[in-house]
Protein backbone atom coordinates (compact mmCIF):
# COMPACT_ATOMS: atom_id res chain seq x y z
CA UNK A 1 0.00 0.00 0.00
CA UNK A 2 1.12 3.58 -0.69
CA UNK A 3 2.15 5.60 2.38
CA UNK A 4 -0.02 8.25 3.99
CA UNK A 5 1.11 11.78 4.77
CA UNK A 6 0.15 13.96 7.72
CA UNK A 7 0.87 17.69 7.65
CA UNK A 8 0.96 19.77 10.83
CA UNK A 9 0.73 23.55 10.36
CA UNK A 10 2.26 24.38 13.73
CA UNK A 11 3.18 27.59 15.48
CA UNK A 12 6.93 27.33 14.91
CA UNK A 13 6.86 25.49 11.59
CA UNK A 14 5.23 22.96 9.29
CA UNK A 15 5.93 19.28 9.80
CA UNK A 16 5.09 16.41 7.46
CA UNK A 17 5.40 12.68 8.12
CA UNK A 18 4.77 9.72 5.86
CA UNK A 19 3.41 6.57 7.49
CA UNK A 20 3.02 3.10 6.04
CA UNK A 21 -0.04 0.86 6.54
CA UNK A 22 1.51 -0.72 9.64
CA UNK A 23 2.02 2.67 11.27
CA UNK A 24 5.76 2.96 10.71
CA UNK A 25 7.16 6.42 9.95
CA UNK A 26 8.95 6.14 6.61
CA UNK A 27 9.78 9.81 5.98
CA UNK A 28 9.60 13.13 7.78
CA UNK A 29 10.47 16.77 7.16
CA UNK A 30 10.04 20.17 8.79
CA UNK A 31 10.22 23.77 7.68
CA UNK A 32 10.22 26.71 10.10
CA UNK A 33 8.68 30.16 9.83
CA UNK A 34 8.62 33.27 12.04
CA UNK A 35 6.23 34.36 14.75
CA UNK A 36 5.51 38.09 15.11
CA UNK A 37 4.52 40.04 18.22
CA UNK A 38 3.95 43.66 17.12
CA UNK A 39 2.72 44.66 20.58
CA UNK A 40 2.74 43.07 24.07
CA UNK A 41 0.17 40.25 24.15
CA UNK A 42 -0.23 40.17 20.36
CA UNK A 43 0.89 37.19 18.26
CA UNK A 44 0.54 37.01 14.48
CA UNK A 45 1.81 35.07 11.48
CA UNK A 46 1.68 35.53 7.74
CA UNK A 47 -0.39 32.72 6.17
CA UNK A 48 1.92 32.88 3.15
CA UNK A 49 4.66 31.57 5.47
CA UNK A 50 2.49 28.59 6.39
CA UNK A 51 1.98 27.79 2.73
CA UNK A 52 5.66 28.01 1.91
CA UNK A 53 6.52 25.90 4.95
CA UNK A 54 3.85 23.35 4.06
CA UNK A 55 5.11 23.06 0.49
CA UNK A 56 8.69 22.63 1.65
CA UNK A 57 7.82 19.90 4.15
CA UNK A 58 5.46 18.07 1.78
CA UNK A 59 7.92 18.30 -1.08
CA UNK A 60 10.74 16.79 0.99
CA UNK A 61 8.57 13.90 2.17
CA UNK A 62 7.24 13.31 -1.34
CA UNK A 63 10.79 13.08 -2.64
CA UNK A 64 11.76 10.60 0.08
CA UNK A 65 8.89 8.23 -0.76
CA UNK A 66 9.19 8.66 -4.49
CA UNK A 67 5.90 10.55 -4.85
CA UNK A 68 3.92 7.42 -3.99
CA UNK A 69 1.30 8.74 -1.55
CA UNK A 70 -2.29 7.55 -1.00
CA UNK A 71 -3.64 10.60 0.84
CA UNK A 72 -2.91 13.64 2.98
CA UNK A 73 -4.34 14.53 6.39
CA UNK A 74 -4.19 18.02 7.86
CA UNK A 75 -3.74 19.29 11.39
CA UNK A 76 -2.37 22.45 12.95
CA UNK A 77 -2.50 25.14 15.57
CA UNK A 78 -6.07 25.87 16.63
CA UNK A 79 -8.10 29.08 17.00
CA UNK A 80 -6.21 31.34 14.59
CA UNK A 81 -8.07 33.70 12.25
CA UNK A 82 -7.23 33.97 8.58
CA UNK A 83 -9.22 36.74 6.92
CA UNK A 84 -9.70 36.40 3.16
CA UNK A 85 -11.27 38.74 0.60
CA UNK A 86 -13.46 37.69 -2.32
CA UNK A 87 -10.36 36.77 -4.36
CA UNK A 88 -9.04 34.57 -1.52
CA UNK A 89 -6.26 37.07 -0.84
CA UNK A 90 -5.11 37.39 2.78
CA UNK A 91 -6.29 40.72 4.16
CA UNK A 92 -3.94 41.02 7.16
CA UNK A 93 -1.63 38.81 9.23
CA UNK A 94 -3.46 36.03 11.06
CA UNK A 95 -4.19 36.42 14.78
CA UNK A 96 -3.01 33.31 16.65
CA UNK A 97 -4.22 31.06 19.46
CA UNK A 98 -2.14 32.80 22.14
CA UNK A 99 -3.03 36.36 21.10
CA UNK A 100 -4.54 38.25 24.05
CA UNK A 101 -5.87 41.47 22.51
CA UNK A 102 -9.57 40.59 22.50
CA UNK A 103 -10.66 40.97 26.13
CA UNK A 104 -13.36 43.54 25.34
CA UNK A 105 -14.76 41.42 22.53
CA UNK A 106 -14.98 38.41 24.86
CA UNK A 107 -17.11 40.47 27.22
CA UNK A 108 -19.34 41.47 24.30
CA UNK A 109 -19.78 37.85 23.20
CA UNK A 110 -20.68 36.75 26.72
CA UNK A 111 -23.29 39.49 26.97
CA UNK A 112 -24.72 38.91 23.49
CA UNK A 113 -25.11 35.13 23.78
CA UNK A 114 -25.29 34.69 27.54
CA UNK A 115 -22.60 33.01 29.64
CA UNK A 116 -24.59 29.86 30.37
CA UNK A 117 -25.99 29.58 26.85
CA UNK A 118 -22.54 29.98 25.34
CA UNK A 119 -21.24 26.96 27.26
CA UNK A 120 -24.37 24.98 26.37
CA UNK A 121 -23.82 25.64 22.66
CA UNK A 122 -20.09 26.15 22.18
CA UNK A 123 -18.87 24.09 25.15
CA UNK A 124 -16.66 26.95 26.31
CA UNK A 125 -16.75 30.51 27.64
CA UNK A 126 -15.54 33.40 25.51
CA UNK A 127 -11.74 33.33 25.73
CA UNK A 128 -9.23 35.63 24.07
CA UNK A 129 -7.54 32.82 22.18
CA UNK A 130 -10.63 31.72 20.28
CA UNK A 131 -11.52 32.80 16.76
CA UNK A 132 -14.86 34.55 17.34
CA UNK A 133 -13.47 37.44 19.43
CA UNK A 134 -10.76 37.93 16.81
CA UNK A 135 -13.42 38.49 14.16
CA UNK A 136 -15.12 41.09 16.34
CA UNK A 137 -11.76 42.74 17.07
CA UNK A 138 -11.25 43.19 13.32
CA UNK A 139 -14.71 44.75 13.10
CA UNK A 140 -13.95 47.16 15.95
CA UNK A 141 -10.32 48.04 15.29
CA UNK A 142 -9.85 47.64 11.52
CA UNK A 143 -13.27 48.34 9.98
CA UNK A 144 -11.87 48.78 6.47
CA UNK A 145 -10.33 45.33 6.59
CA UNK A 146 -13.50 43.91 8.10
CA UNK A 147 -15.48 45.29 5.20
CA UNK A 148 -13.33 43.28 2.77
CA UNK A 149 -13.86 39.92 4.51
CA UNK A 150 -15.41 37.16 2.43
CA UNK A 151 -14.14 34.10 4.32
CA UNK A 152 -12.67 33.29 7.74
CA UNK A 153 -10.50 30.18 7.99
CA UNK A 154 -8.42 28.38 10.59
CA UNK A 155 -4.67 28.02 9.92
CA UNK A 156 -4.61 24.46 8.56
CA UNK A 157 -7.73 25.19 6.50
CA UNK A 158 -5.98 28.02 4.68
CA UNK A 159 -3.36 25.47 3.63
CA UNK A 160 -6.22 23.13 2.64
CA UNK A 161 -7.63 25.86 0.40
CA UNK A 162 -4.30 26.16 -1.35
CA UNK A 163 -4.03 22.37 -1.71
CA UNK A 164 -7.58 21.62 -2.89
CA UNK A 165 -9.38 24.86 -3.66
CA UNK A 166 -12.05 23.91 -1.08
CA UNK A 167 -13.36 25.90 1.90
CA UNK A 168 -13.56 23.19 4.54
CA UNK A 169 -12.73 22.41 8.15
CA UNK A 170 -13.26 19.60 10.64
CA UNK A 171 -15.44 19.45 13.73
CA UNK A 172 -12.60 19.29 16.26
CA UNK A 173 -10.80 22.39 14.97
CA UNK A 174 -14.09 24.23 14.41
CA UNK A 175 -14.90 23.63 18.10
CA UNK A 176 -12.19 26.15 18.93
CA UNK A 177 -13.81 29.02 17.04
CA UNK A 178 -16.68 29.65 19.50
CA UNK A 179 -18.99 29.70 16.46
CA UNK A 180 -19.75 25.95 16.52
CA UNK A 181 -22.75 24.19 18.02
CA UNK A 182 -20.48 21.50 19.47
CA UNK A 183 -23.23 18.99 20.25
CA UNK A 184 -24.71 19.50 16.77
CA UNK A 185 -21.23 19.45 15.16
CA UNK A 186 -22.07 22.34 12.82
CA UNK A 187 -22.09 26.15 12.89
CA UNK A 188 -24.46 27.70 15.40
CA UNK A 189 -26.94 29.99 13.65
CA UNK A 190 -27.83 31.39 17.07
CA UNK A 191 -24.27 32.48 17.89
CA UNK A 192 -23.53 33.81 14.41
CA UNK A 193 -26.73 35.86 14.44
CA UNK A 194 -26.08 37.21 17.93
CA UNK A 195 -22.63 38.41 16.86
CA UNK A 196 -23.65 39.66 13.41
CA UNK A 197 -21.23 37.35 11.59
CA UNK A 198 -22.44 36.10 8.17
CA UNK A 199 -22.82 32.31 8.00
CA UNK A 200 -21.43 32.33 4.45
CA UNK A 201 -18.02 33.32 5.82
CA UNK A 202 -17.67 29.91 7.44
CA UNK A 203 -16.30 26.79 5.68
CA UNK A 204 -18.15 23.47 5.49
CA UNK A 205 -17.69 21.29 8.59
CA UNK A 206 -16.59 17.67 8.06
CA UNK A 207 -15.67 14.80 10.37
CA UNK A 208 -11.94 14.21 10.80
CA UNK A 209 -11.46 11.23 8.45
CA UNK A 210 -13.69 12.54 5.66
CA UNK A 211 -12.25 13.51 2.27
CA UNK A 212 -12.56 17.27 1.75
CA UNK A 213 -11.30 17.32 -1.84
CA UNK A 214 -8.54 16.09 -4.12
CA UNK A 215 -5.08 17.58 -4.47
CA UNK A 216 -5.11 20.17 -7.26
CA UNK A 217 -3.13 19.23 -10.35
CA UNK A 218 -0.88 22.28 -10.42
CA UNK A 219 0.00 21.82 -6.74
CA UNK A 220 0.55 18.09 -7.23
CA UNK A 221 3.04 18.79 -10.00
CA UNK A 222 4.91 21.31 -7.86
CA UNK A 223 5.11 18.94 -4.88
CA UNK A 224 5.78 15.73 -6.77
CA UNK A 225 2.59 14.06 -5.56
CA UNK A 226 -0.27 12.36 -7.43
CA UNK A 227 -3.05 14.73 -8.48
CA UNK A 228 -6.46 14.06 -6.99
CA UNK A 229 -5.36 12.14 -3.90
CA UNK A 230 -7.78 12.74 -1.00
CA UNK A 231 -7.08 15.42 1.57
CA UNK A 232 -8.72 14.40 4.83
CA UNK A 233 -10.47 16.96 7.03
CA UNK A 234 -8.03 16.07 9.80
CA UNK A 235 -8.23 17.72 13.19
CA UNK A 236 -7.01 20.42 15.48
CA UNK A 237 -3.51 19.66 16.69
CA UNK A 238 -4.61 18.12 19.97
CA UNK A 239 -7.36 15.96 18.51
CA UNK A 240 -5.04 14.73 15.77
CA UNK A 241 -2.32 14.00 18.33
CA UNK A 242 -4.88 12.02 20.33
CA UNK A 243 -5.62 9.86 17.29
CA UNK A 244 -1.87 9.40 16.86
CA UNK A 245 -1.47 8.25 20.47
CA UNK A 246 -4.56 6.05 20.49
CA UNK A 247 -6.64 8.30 22.78
CA UNK A 248 -9.89 7.16 21.17
CA UNK A 249 -11.73 5.52 24.09
CA UNK A 250 -12.82 6.48 27.64
CA UNK A 251 -10.19 6.25 30.39
CA UNK A 252 -7.38 7.31 28.07
CA UNK A 253 -5.65 10.65 28.65
CA UNK A 254 -2.77 12.29 26.80
CA UNK A 255 -0.40 14.77 28.41
CA UNK A 256 1.35 16.97 25.90
CA UNK A 257 4.21 19.36 26.56
CA UNK A 258 4.75 21.33 23.37
CA UNK A 259 4.76 25.11 22.98
CA UNK A 260 1.52 24.93 24.92
CA UNK A 261 0.63 22.14 27.35
CA UNK A 262 -2.49 20.04 26.98
CA UNK A 263 -4.27 17.34 28.94
CA UNK A 264 -6.72 15.60 26.60
CA UNK A 265 -9.37 13.12 27.78
CA UNK A 266 -11.67 11.19 25.45
CA UNK A 267 -15.32 11.45 26.53
CA UNK A 268 -18.48 9.75 25.37
CA UNK A 269 -21.05 12.44 24.67
CA UNK A 270 -20.93 16.21 25.00
CA UNK A 271 -20.28 16.97 28.67
CA UNK A 272 -18.95 20.53 29.11
CA UNK A 273 -17.52 21.80 32.38
CA UNK A 274 -20.25 24.18 33.67
CA UNK A 275 -17.60 26.62 34.88
CA UNK A 276 -15.77 26.60 31.53
CA UNK A 277 -12.38 25.82 33.07
CA UNK A 278 -11.93 22.91 30.65
CA UNK A 279 -12.56 23.03 26.92
CA UNK A 280 -15.30 20.73 25.65
CA UNK A 281 -14.65 20.02 21.96
CA UNK A 282 -15.56 17.56 19.26
CA UNK A 283 -13.02 14.79 18.75
CA UNK A 284 -11.52 13.95 15.37
CA UNK A 285 -13.27 10.59 15.86
CA UNK A 286 -16.71 10.93 14.19
CA UNK A 287 -19.46 11.54 16.72
CA UNK A 288 -17.11 11.60 19.73
CA UNK A 289 -15.98 14.39 22.09
CA UNK A 290 -13.17 15.31 24.43
CA UNK A 291 -12.32 17.51 27.39
CA UNK A 292 -9.10 19.48 27.28
CA UNK A 293 -7.09 21.49 29.79
CA UNK A 294 -4.63 24.01 28.35
CA UNK A 295 -1.49 25.65 29.70
CA UNK A 296 -0.62 28.40 27.22
CA UNK A 297 3.14 28.49 27.90
CA UNK A 298 4.41 24.98 28.63
CA UNK A 299 7.44 24.14 26.53
CA UNK A 300 7.13 27.82 25.56
CA UNK A 301 8.17 28.72 29.12
CA UNK A 302 11.31 26.62 28.85
CA UNK A 303 12.05 28.14 25.43
CA UNK A 304 11.67 31.63 26.90
CA UNK A 305 14.03 30.71 29.73
CA UNK A 306 16.59 29.20 27.35
CA UNK A 307 16.52 32.35 25.22
CA UNK A 308 16.84 34.55 28.31
CA UNK A 309 19.89 32.80 29.77
CA UNK A 310 21.50 31.35 26.66
CA UNK A 311 22.86 27.84 26.28
CA UNK A 312 20.97 24.89 24.88
CA UNK A 313 18.11 22.76 26.13
CA UNK A 314 20.14 19.63 26.79
CA UNK A 315 22.65 21.43 29.00
CA UNK A 316 19.96 23.32 30.93
CA UNK A 317 17.77 20.27 31.48
CA UNK A 318 20.79 18.14 32.37
CA UNK A 319 21.78 20.58 35.11
CA UNK A 320 18.18 20.81 36.33
CA UNK A 321 18.08 17.02 36.70
CA UNK A 322 20.54 17.31 39.56
CA UNK A 323 18.34 19.71 41.55
CA UNK A 324 16.08 18.14 44.21
CA UNK A 325 12.28 18.06 43.77
CA UNK A 326 10.77 21.44 44.60
CA UNK A 327 13.90 23.30 43.45
CA UNK A 328 14.80 24.04 47.08
CA UNK A 329 11.71 26.12 47.70
CA UNK A 330 11.46 27.86 44.34
CA UNK A 331 8.20 27.93 42.35
CA UNK A 332 7.53 29.28 38.86
CA UNK A 333 4.13 30.44 37.60
CA UNK A 334 4.13 29.72 33.83
CA UNK A 335 1.63 32.39 32.82
CA UNK A 336 3.82 34.09 30.23
CA UNK A 337 0.93 34.44 27.75
CA UNK A 338 -1.90 34.77 30.24
CA UNK A 339 -3.55 31.48 31.17
CA UNK A 340 -6.49 29.29 30.27
CA UNK A 341 -6.96 26.33 32.60
CA UNK A 342 -8.00 26.90 35.30
CA UNK A 343 -7.89 30.68 35.58
CA UNK A 344 -9.28 31.88 32.22
CA UNK A 345 -7.23 35.03 32.72
CA UNK A 346 -5.48 36.80 29.82
CA UNK A 347 -3.88 39.16 32.33
CA UNK A 348 -2.14 36.45 34.32
CA UNK A 349 1.64 36.87 34.38
CA UNK A 350 4.62 34.61 34.96
CA UNK A 351 6.72 34.80 38.10
CA UNK A 352 9.41 33.11 40.15
CA UNK A 353 8.41 32.88 43.80
CA UNK A 354 10.79 32.04 46.63
CA UNK A 355 14.08 33.19 45.12
CA UNK A 356 17.08 33.25 47.44
CA UNK A 357 20.80 33.80 46.95
CA UNK A 358 21.22 30.03 46.94
CA UNK A 359 19.24 29.58 43.73
CA UNK A 360 21.07 29.41 40.42
CA UNK A 361 20.16 28.69 36.83
CA UNK A 362 19.73 24.92 37.41
CA UNK A 363 17.20 25.59 40.19
CA UNK A 364 15.34 28.09 38.05
CA UNK A 365 15.29 25.74 35.06
CA UNK A 366 13.83 22.95 37.13
CA UNK A 367 11.32 25.34 38.72
CA UNK A 368 10.15 26.38 35.23
CA UNK A 369 9.57 22.74 34.29
CA UNK A 370 7.88 21.92 37.60
CA UNK A 371 5.61 24.96 37.30
CA UNK A 372 4.46 23.84 33.86
CA UNK A 373 3.53 20.40 35.18
CA UNK A 374 1.81 21.93 38.23
CA UNK A 375 -0.29 23.95 35.80
CA UNK A 376 -1.24 20.79 33.92
CA UNK A 377 -2.05 19.11 37.24
CA UNK A 378 -4.66 21.84 37.77
CA UNK A 379 -6.48 20.52 34.70
CA UNK A 380 -6.17 16.91 35.81
CA UNK A 381 -7.78 17.75 39.16
CA UNK A 382 -10.76 19.36 37.39
CA UNK A 383 -11.18 16.26 35.19
CA UNK A 384 -11.10 14.01 38.24
CA UNK A 385 -13.67 16.25 39.93
CA UNK A 386 -15.99 15.86 36.95
CA UNK A 387 -15.74 12.08 37.18
CA UNK A 388 -13.58 11.61 34.08
CA UNK A 389 -11.82 8.23 34.35
CA UNK A 390 -8.02 8.42 34.25
CA UNK A 391 -6.72 4.91 33.59
CA UNK A 392 -3.85 5.40 31.15
CA UNK A 393 -1.78 8.60 30.71
CA UNK A 394 0.33 8.83 27.56
CA UNK A 395 3.00 11.48 27.10
CA UNK A 396 3.21 13.28 23.78
CA UNK A 397 4.78 16.44 22.36
CA UNK A 398 8.42 17.39 22.76
CA UNK A 399 8.17 16.66 26.49
CA UNK A 400 7.64 12.97 25.77
CA UNK A 401 11.25 12.67 24.61
CA UNK A 402 12.73 14.03 27.85
CA UNK A 403 13.20 11.69 30.83
CA UNK A 404 12.94 14.66 33.19
CA UNK A 405 9.67 15.92 31.69
CA UNK A 406 8.23 12.38 31.86
CA UNK A 407 9.40 11.91 35.42
CA UNK A 408 7.91 15.22 36.52
CA UNK A 409 4.55 14.27 35.01
CA UNK A 410 4.54 10.87 36.73
CA UNK A 411 5.49 12.33 40.11
CA UNK A 412 3.20 15.38 40.00
CA UNK A 413 0.18 13.51 38.59
CA UNK A 414 0.77 10.42 40.71
CA UNK A 415 0.19 8.30 37.61
CA UNK A 416 2.38 6.03 35.46
CA UNK A 417 3.35 7.70 32.19
CA UNK A 418 3.47 5.70 28.97
CA UNK A 419 4.98 6.75 25.68
CA UNK A 420 4.06 5.78 22.15
CA UNK A 421 6.62 4.24 19.80
CA UNK A 422 6.17 7.13 17.36
CA UNK A 423 6.75 10.64 18.77
CA UNK A 424 5.50 12.48 15.70
CA UNK A 425 2.48 14.00 17.46
CA UNK A 426 -0.29 15.70 15.47
CA UNK A 427 1.18 14.96 12.04
CA UNK A 428 1.18 11.24 12.78
CA UNK A 429 -2.50 11.30 13.78
CA UNK A 430 -3.33 13.33 10.67
CA UNK A 431 -1.67 10.65 8.55
CA UNK A 432 -3.87 7.99 10.17
CA UNK A 433 -6.97 10.10 9.42
CA UNK A 434 -5.77 10.33 5.81
CA UNK A 435 -5.68 6.54 5.82
CA UNK A 436 -9.41 6.39 6.50
CA UNK A 437 -10.12 8.96 3.77
CA UNK A 438 -7.97 6.95 1.35
CA UNK A 439 -9.57 3.62 2.25
CA UNK A 440 -6.44 2.13 3.84
CA UNK A 441 -8.38 1.72 7.11
CA UNK A 442 -12.10 1.19 7.62
CA UNK A 443 -12.43 3.73 10.44
CA UNK A 444 -10.46 5.65 13.05
CA UNK A 445 -10.53 2.72 15.45
CA UNK A 446 -8.79 0.51 12.93
CA UNK A 447 -6.32 3.29 12.10
CA UNK A 448 -5.43 3.88 15.77
CA UNK A 449 -4.92 0.15 16.29
CA UNK A 450 -1.52 0.55 14.61
CA UNK A 451 -0.37 2.86 17.45
CA UNK A 452 2.23 1.01 19.52
CA UNK A 453 3.45 1.79 23.02
CA UNK A 454 7.07 1.59 24.13
CA UNK A 455 7.89 -1.08 26.68
CA UNK A 456 9.22 1.30 29.30
CA UNK A 457 6.80 2.97 31.75
CA UNK A 458 7.75 5.96 33.92
CA UNK A 459 6.37 5.20 37.38
CA UNK A 460 5.84 7.86 40.05
CA UNK A 461 8.41 7.82 42.84
CA UNK A 462 6.64 7.91 46.25
CA UNK A 463 9.23 10.18 47.86
CA UNK A 464 9.24 12.71 45.03
CA UNK A 465 5.46 12.52 44.68
CA UNK A 466 5.05 13.44 48.36
CA UNK A 467 7.39 16.42 47.98
CA UNK A 468 5.51 17.60 44.91
CA UNK A 469 2.15 17.27 46.67
CA UNK A 470 3.36 19.76 49.27
CA UNK A 471 4.84 22.14 46.69
CA UNK A 472 1.71 21.91 44.54
CA UNK A 473 -0.40 23.19 47.42
CA UNK A 474 1.87 26.25 47.65
CA UNK A 475 1.71 26.67 43.86
CA UNK A 476 -2.10 26.67 43.95
CA UNK A 477 -2.13 29.43 46.56
CA UNK A 478 0.00 31.87 44.55
CA UNK A 479 -2.34 32.88 41.72
CA UNK A 480 -5.23 33.92 44.02
CA UNK A 481 -2.75 35.87 46.14
CA UNK A 482 -1.20 37.76 43.22
CA UNK A 483 -3.86 38.02 40.49
CA UNK A 484 -4.74 41.63 41.34
CA UNK A 485 -1.09 42.65 41.02
CA UNK A 486 -0.81 40.75 37.71
CA UNK A 487 -3.82 42.57 36.35
CA UNK A 488 -2.47 45.96 37.41
CA UNK A 489 0.91 45.26 35.81
CA UNK A 490 -0.83 44.35 32.56
CA UNK A 491 -2.74 47.64 32.65
CA UNK A 492 0.48 49.57 33.20
CA UNK A 493 2.26 47.79 30.35
CA UNK A 494 -0.67 48.42 28.00
CA UNK A 495 -0.75 52.10 28.92
CA UNK A 496 2.98 52.43 28.32
CA UNK A 497 2.63 50.74 24.93
CA UNK A 498 -0.16 53.14 23.95
CA UNK A 499 2.00 56.14 24.89
CA UNK A 500 4.81 54.89 22.65
CA UNK A 501 2.60 54.55 19.55
CA UNK A 502 3.50 57.07 16.84
CA UNK A 503 1.24 60.01 16.18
Amino acid sequence: MSPLVGLDVGTSGARAVAVDEAGNVVAEASSGYPLHSPRPGWTEQDPADWWEGAKAALGKVAAEVGGDVAGIGLTGQMHGSVFLDSADEVIRPALLWNDQRTGEQCEEITEAVGAERLIQLAGNPALTGFQAPKVLWLRDEEPENYGRVSRVLLPKDYVRLRLTGEYATDASDASGTLFLDVKGRDWSGEILAALGVPAEWMPKVHEGPQNTGGLREEVAVELGLPAGIPVAAGGGDNAAAAVGTGIVAPGLVSSSVGTSGVLFAHTQGFNPDPSGRLHAFCHAVPGEYHLMAVTLSAGGSLSWWRDAVGGDFDDLVGAASGVPPGSEGLIFLPYLSGERTPHLDPRARGAFFGLTARHGIPHMTRAVMEGVVFSLRDGLEIMRGLGVPVEDVRATGGGARSPLWRGLQADVYGEPIRRTAADEGPAYGAALLAGVAAGTYADVGEASAVVRLREGVTEPDPRRAKAYEEHYEVYRSLYPATSDAMSRLTELATAASEEEKPG
